[in-house]
């Protein structure tokens, strides 16, 4: 489970660089040759989600709850901006989601 929530968050990184990238471009007047990091990060982050071993729905589904978190840790780390209680509090259940999606038995 742990490599698994690594690997989860390695691909939202790079899904949030791949988006951020852009931004700065379009919004903070950065220079236009931000797009091709932009887009080798968003190369990654398609190629990353298909490491898991899990059917890509699930997965799909199961990485949005750890993309949340992720994401909230760059509110702070990068916009520099707390998160609220609130922001925790959402951010818990999108992981227990997550957690209920990739630990439920299957058959077969």
């Amino acid at each position: 489970m742990v490599k698994t929530l690594a690997l989860f968050a390695v691909t939202a990184l790079a899904e949030i660089i791949g988006c951020w990238l852009p931004w700065l471009w379009l919004r903070k007047g950065g220079s236009v040759w931000l797009l091709l990091p932009a887009a080798a990060a968003l190369a990654l982050f398609a190629w990353l989600l298909t490491l898991h071993p899990t059917a890509s729905g699930r997965t799909y589904a199961a990485y949005g709850g750890v993309y949340v978190a992720v994401a909230l840790a760059w509110l702070w780390l990068v916009d520099g901006v707390r998160p609220t209680r609130w922001d925790v509090a959402g951010v818990s259940l999108c992981l227990a989601g997550m957690a209920v999606i990739m630990l439920a038995p299957r058959q077969g």
